[in-house]
C-alpha cells in the first residue's frame, strides 16, 4: 500500500493495519494533491465528447418534471468520457445546483479522497446522479421525477460504457437496480445493472458518512471489493 493511499485513507478516518501478505492496489496516481477539510473543489468541465456534449445540451433545457422551475442550473456529471468507472450518487444539494457539478464541497472532498484510496483520480471516473435537477430543500427524489431523468442516466451509460458502476446512498442503488432493499443489505454484494452484465457495487454515500464517520471503514471493505471486481473483469 503506497503513501498515497494511506494519506487519503487517513484523511477517510481509516487506520489500516497492512500485512506483509496484503496486495497492493496499484495507487500512485499522479498530479493528486491531497484535500483539507474547507478547501474547495475546483468545478471541473465536462470532458470532451461530441455525444456527451449533445446530451448536456438535451439536459440544459429539460423541462420534463416540475424541477425545472426550482433549479438554478441542471448538473449532469463530469470527468472522463471514457471512464472505466462510472460513480452515481442521488441528486444534486445547494452547491452543486450553484456550481453545476456533482459532489462538490465537503461531500465531494471526502469522495475524491475514497478514489484515490483504490488509486484513481476524479479526472478518470465519470461522476453523474441519478437526477440532473436539484430537490427543493434536498428532499428525497420522487418516482415520477426518477423515470423523468432515468433516460438521461441511460444515454450516459451507453455513451461511456463504463466497466463497473459504483452506485453511492441509497436512493442512487434502490433506482438504478430497481429494488427497496435498504442500504446496509445491499453493501457485500455484487450486483448487475438491469439488462446488461455490468456490475454494480453500492456503498454509503460520502455525506452520510461525514454524519456517521463510523461507517467508513464499511465503505473501504466496498471499496477493496469493487476494486477487486474491477480486476476480475479486465
Amino acid at each position: 500500500m503506497e503513501p498515497t493511499q494511506l494519506q487519503y485513507l487517513k484523511e477517510m478516518g481509516i487506520d489500516v493495519w497492512v500485512g506483509r501478505d496484503t496486495p497492493p492496489l496499484n495507487v500512485d496516481v499522479p498530479g493528486v494533491e491531497s484535500i483539507t477539510e474547507g478547501e474547495q473543489v475546483a468545478p471541473m468541465p465536462i470532458a470532451s465528447s461530441s455525444e456527451l456534449e449533445a446530451l448536456r445540451q438535451t439536459v440544459s433545457v429539460c423541462k420534463k418534471c416540475s424541477l425545472h422551475e426550482t433549479r438554478t442550473q441542471t448538473v449532469f456529471g463530469v470527468g472522463n468520457p471514457n471512464a472505466d468507472w462510472l460513480v452515481i450518487g442521488e441528486a444534486p444539494g445547494a452547491e452543486e445546483d450553484r456550481q453545476g457539478e456533482p459532489f462538490v464541497g465537503r461531500a465531494g472532498q471526502l469522495l475524491n479522497a475514497m478514489l484515490v484510496a483504490i488509486g484513481l483520480s476524479r479526472e478518470q471516473v465519470f461522476i453523474a446522479n441519478i437526477l440532473k435537477c436539484r430537490p427543493p430543500n434536498n428532499r428525497d427524489p420522487k418516482p415520477d421525477e426518477v423515470v423523468a431523468c432515468s433516460s438521461y442516466l441511460k444515454q450516459q451509460i451507453e455513451l461511456i460504457q463504463p466497466k463497473i458502476i459504483l452506485a453511492v446512498g441509497r436512493i442512487a442503488a434502490q433506482n438504478l437496480l430497481r429494488v427497496d432493499t435498504p442500504i446496509g443489505k445491499m453493501r457485500g454484494k455484487r450486483y448487475t445493472y438491469p439488462d446488461s452484465e455490468l456490475p454494480v457495487l453500492v456503498t454509503y454515500h460520502p455525506a452520510y458518512l461525514l454524519r456517521s464517520p463510523r461507517e467508513k471503514r464499511k465503505v473501504w471493505e466496498d471499496l477493496k471489493m469493487a476494486m477487486q471486481t474491477f480486476k476480475e473483469i479486465t
